[in-house]
């Protein structure tokens, strides 16, 4: 039965001729048993009755392609589809496909469910599906320009495989599709994706990537995998330690394996499974965020190549799809790198769950739960925007190029929005002639006014140091964004006015510690912010936590993890929010001598949770 719905009632009779010949059937079947076992009146009037509610749900009943495109079961309304131009409509043997038009993006639909979209207007809004797949294959380009051959698992949209083969030294891509309609529908992207059907180095496979790889003794450069989410039925086997063992026998030597993996829809400790089970095939690892909800992993078996090559910008017709969508600059890619194996490791090891696998299948049996609670797991990308920067004091070999400075796709990430707001926070600060207030938050105006007021023009800074909680908001927003000596400008300068000296001594070692964290001096982070938790009994849980972040990173980076640990101990059970803060999680296992194991047990009422 299955096999003949699958592979002759969905292509011939469609969703709704399958539905009603499977129920005809059923409806037959009684009909043959009750005429064995009962009365003849009473089975002609079941057969009549039968027929009469057949023929009504054939004339009566339509499966509103809207409705059906509309995702009702994830997001509770009809409204956003009730209105969109469906442009595809098929059933497919694994799924029902739509091609739906919407005011701000065409979206890929599967069983209602969004697996990407494109905005095919030149001069609208990028929306993150679009950059993700982008970078998908622009960043292994990138970290790999000598890539020959690559796979890609999914179609999708085919926006990543059309930006592979706009490398003029790709040889050859190969596009695994399940679905034959996915393919189908997303040629309605083109031009937009025209490379992946019209590039004769690309090829599309209609087939099962675990039954793909397994019958094709290949091996690729690069291999691409970009399936829907986890808990999608059946597709969370595509996150195992036995798939990416496999994966692993298809890789060339030095290849490269980029796993997208979204942070929506899901805890923070599913994502820690299955950077396990990558973790426990493949020894070197490096984390992006293509977006502020995205995660992309690139693997192999040799230390990742770090940074992003400039280069690959000289391509031209990757740098098209870049600037497409608003990635202008190397700096643009730095700025999207959160960190090595050896950086975020310990973070992952924090949720001590066991790695993914077909045998025991974490990401499966949870992943569904976790959409229906609206989980998130966002905050890692997060550490990108921590109020002290982490990751580079931690990672301080990582390169810091600068962002675009017209700060294009800011909307779209919020690192780059940040960035801009930094520059704008030390120009009004430092330059002669104040820059123009363009979309800044208020509370961020009146902080930097009032810093300028007491600290800079200095109207009584010592009597009124309300001016500190507006300092300390400030640093959070302008340290972690600039280069050392641009931020520390900022610092210097209050430290150079004349009311410097007449402040208390508790205020001007704040204002070092700022300018520690400017300059990314890990001793005088770890020295200062270890002297005002101890001294600064009567701080708010803000200032509190900003000191406790900047003193165990300080003295992590200065190679004081004792000490670090020490700080853990003494002033993490006064803040509520420490446990469940992927940053705090971070420093915490980096601290700890014994390894993941001792620092999940800190954490195993959360992980348990």
């Amino acid at each position: 039965g299955v096999v003949l719905a699958v592979h002759v009632g969905l292509p011939l009779l469609g969703l709704k001729g399958t539905l009603l010949l499977g129920s005809l059937i059923d409806a037959a079947l009684g009909l043959a048993l009750l005429r064995v076992f009962e009365v003849r009146k009473r089975v002609a009037f079941a057969t009549v009755a039968c027929a009469v509610l057949f023929l009504a749900a054939v004339l009566a009943v339509e499966l509103d392609a809207n409705k059906m495109a509309a995702g009702v079961f994830r997001h509770g309304e009809l409204a956003a589809s009730r209105d969109a131009r469906i442009l595809f409509n098929k059933d497919g043997k694994t799924a029902t496909v739509h091609l739906v038009k919407y005011p701000e993006a065409t979206s890929l639909r599967t069983n209602g469910k969004s697996d990407g979209s494109i905005n095919l207007d030149r001069d609208g809004v990028r929306g993150t599906d679009e950059i993700t797949m982008v970078l998908s294959a622009a960043l292994p380009l990138a970290l790999k320009p000598e890539l020959k051959s690559a796979a890609v698992i999914g179609i999708g949209t085919g926006l990543t495989t059309h930006t592979l083969l706009q490398s003029l030294g790709i040889e050859r891509v190969d596009t695994v599709e399940i679905e034959a309609a996915m393919a189908e529908a997303s040629r309605g992207f083109m031009p937009r994706n025209s490379g992946a059907f019209a590039d004769p180095r690309g090829s599309i496979v209609i087939d099962d990537a675990k039954t793909f790889f397994a019958a094709h003794d290949r091996r690729y450069d690069l291999i691409v995998s970009e399936p829907s989410n986890p808990w999608v039925s059946g597709v969370s086997s595509l996150f195992t330690r036995e798939f990416y063992r496999r994966i692993r026998t298809h890789l060339e030597a030095g290849g490269l394996l980029a796993q997208w993996f979204q942070l929506y829809e899901i805890d923070a400790s599913l994502v820690a499974t299955v950077m396990r089970a990558l973790g426990e095939v493949f020894p070197h690892y490096a984390v992006f965020a293509p977006s502020d909800h995205d995660l992309l992993i690139v693997a192999g078996e040799r230390v990742v190549p770090m940074p992003p090559l400039a280069r690959v910008f000289e391509q031209p017709g990757v740098a098209k799809e870049l600037w497409t969508v608003h990635v202008l600059t190397a700096g643009d890619l730095d700025a999207r790198y959160l960190g090595s194996r050896a950086t975020l490791e310990p973070l992952f090891a924090s949720y001590g769950m066991p790695a993914n696998s077909d045998y025991a299948p974490v990401l499966d049996l949870n992943a569904a739960r976790q959409r229906f609670m609206e989980k998130s797991a966002a905050d890692v990308v997060a550490l990108l925007n921590a109020e002290v920067p982490l990751l580079e004091l931690l990672e301080p070999s990582r390169s810091r190029r600068p962002i675009n400075p017209l700060f294009q796709g800011a909307y779209a990430f919020e690192r780059v929005e940040n960035t801009r707001l930094a520059w704008y926070a030390r120009n009004f600060l430092v330059s002669p002639r104040a820059p123009q207030p363009e979309a800044v938050p208020t509370p961020l105006q009146k902080d930097l006014e009032l810093i300028k007021l007491r600290l800079l023009e200095c109207r009584a800074p010592r009597e009124h140091d309300v001016w500190l909680h507006s300092a300390l908001r400030v640093a959070a927003a302008m340290n972690p964004y600039l280069a050392p000596d641009d931020a520390a400008a900022v610092w210097k300068e209050i430290a150079a006015g004349r009311c410097f000296a007449s402040l208390q001594e508790f205020q001007r070692r704040w204002i070092a510690l700022f300018r520690a964290v400017a300059l990314r001096d890990a001793a005088r982070m770890g020295e200062l912010g270890a002297s005002l938790l101890a001294t600064q009994t009567e701080l708010r849980s803000e200032a509190r936590e900003y000191l406790l972040m900047a003193a165990m990173a300080g003295s992590i980076a200065a190679r004081k993890k004792p000490r670090a640990l020490e700080l853990w101990s003494e002033h993490a059970a006064q803040l509520s929010r420490v446990a469940s803060s992927p940053a705090f999680r971070l420093l915490r296992c980096h601290a700890e001598p014994a390894g993941g194991e001792a620092c999940a047990a800190a954490f195993r009422t959360y992980a348990e949770r």
